[in-house]
């Protein structure tokens, strides 16, 4: 091969392998995906953006004192599929989540299902399968 053919080819293999972590995505790891919370609260912010959007939930615990979760959710780009934007939720609307805890004990919360206060579900993608456990 002629030097300038096999230094490109080396330069764009050395390329691909230096983009290649930016392929990477984190698991669910960090997450009790054993059980399923369910919070009833008041949203305090909605932050629509990358990776994760991220809602601001006060919940009640047991002696009635708001405590702070952060809901993380699936990618914008996967949402905006279903209806969502920034603006679909704010602060004040109470709404009811369900999903996966962090271990560490953090109120960190990975949505798996949203509904408004009434019941009504807010769809995250779409309908579930008959006879699957709905998250």
């Amino acid at each position: 091969m002629r030097p300038k053919v096999l230094a490109a080819l080396f330069l764009g293999i050395g390329l691909m392998l230096a983009a290649s972590p930016m392929l990477a995505h984190h698991g669910g790891s960090a997450y009790d995906n054993s059980k399923m919370v369910t919070l009833t609260g008041t949203v305090t912010s909605f932050d629509f953006i990358q990776p994760h959007p991220i809602i601001g939930l006060d919940v009640k615990d047991e002696s009635g004192k708001a405590v702070n979760w952060s809901i993380e959710m699936t990618s914008p780009n996967h949402l905006v599929r279903y209806g969502w934007n920034g603006h679909k939720l704010k602060p004040g609307d109470q709404i009811i989540v369900a999903g996966a805890a962090a271990k560490n004990g953090l109120k960190v919360l990975n949505l798996r299902k949203i509904s408004w206060a009434t019941g009504e579900v807010i769809p995250l993608g779409p309908p579930p399968e008959p006879g699957s456990n709905n998250y």
